[in-house]
């Protein structure tokens, strides 16, 4: 994976968890989608700064983490999800 070769190893176990809590917020009713990227990008940069200090390491890494889990995300979706047609129907793949 040429994406994973700009993340630092020790936020390889970050990603997967930034997905669990994204799957988590996207099944919660009292938050809208728009704001879930924001949250797991501040949980991944927190998280990051709270690990490994603060520094500009951790937070591009933060930020680099969060990206790769919101990604491969929509990857998944756009592959095997549901897409809509040009009439607005969703349309299963």
């Amino acid at each position: 994976m040429e994406l994973l070769n700009f993340l630092n190893g020790n936020y390889y176990v970050l990603v997967p968890a930034l997905w669990v809590i994204g799957f988590a917020l996207k099944y919660t009713p009292r938050i809208p989608d728009w704001t879930i990227i924001w949250i797991l990008l501040f949980l991944s940069v927190g998280t990051g700064i709270f690990t490994f200090g603060f520094s500009l390491d951790a937070l591009t890494n933060g930020v680099i983490a969060a990206g790769i889990a919101v990604f491969g995300h929509q990857m998944m979706n756009q592959t095997f999800g549901e897409r809509k047609t040009k009439t607005g129907r969703n349309k299963k793949v």
